[in-house]
């Protein structure tokens, strides 16, 4: 066969079986397209690899910036703060570094809509230090309206109706971000205080 299999193989990366190609029953574009299957299952398991790492890569963000705005940070001295905070900017320089891409193919109003709920979004987290109990309760209606279970509260309306005008993957990607969130709200007594 002329395709070049070792050159989707690569290193270590995935095995494509040729030999279901080699078949002599099957025309050449049959084998052709069972090629074009296996790599297409490749190619979506390295988007959710790589989407698992941009993941990992924002939880790792958020956790440097809880320690930026820790309360914690302003019981040290003036020297030992300084040092945290260093350290944190060295931290988050060499996490600058890592970049992970997975494009997510939207059309005006899928933009739209994703503006719309990162907005909202924007909002809980500006809010979370004014008022945590009154975010607690707004970011747990986002949750709500991202999930079809009557189970999980009274939803919001207005991010009901910007997440549904989102691609699956968004809306994915904001409840994982919501719930991290809220995870966040229920700890920060713990992170932000010397009880």
């Amino acid at each position: 066969m002329d395709v070049d299999t070792m050159a989707i193989e690569s290193a270590s990366g995935p095995h494509i079986d040729d030999s279901l190609t080699s078949e002599t029953d099957k025309t050449p574009k049959d084998r052709l397209l069972d090629l074009l299957d296996q790599v297409e299952i490749h190619v979506e398991r390295l988007r959710k690899e790589a989407g698992k790492l941009e993941e990992e890569r924002d939880t790792l963000y958020t956790t440097l910036d809880t320690i930026r705005n820790s309360d914690l940070l302003a019981t040290l001295d003036l020297n030992d703060r300084e040092d945290i905070l260093r350290y944190c900017e060295r931290v988050t320089g060499r996490c600058l570094t890592v970049e992970v891409l997975v494009h997510t193919n939207r059309d005006r109003i899928q933009e739209e809509a994703l503006h719309q709920v990162n907005s909202l979004i924007d909002g809980l987290v500006i809010s979370i230090k004014a008022d945590p109990s009154a975010t607690k309760v707004k970011c747990m209606s986002y949750m709500a309206a991202c999930s079809s279970s009557t189970l999980q509260g009274i939803s919001d309306k207005n991010f009901e109706t910007a997440i549904l005008g989102c691609t699956l993957d968004d809306q994915k990607r904001i409840r994982k971000r919501l719930q991290g969130l809220l995870d966040y709200m229920n700890q920060e007594p713990i992170i932000t205080g010397l009880d």
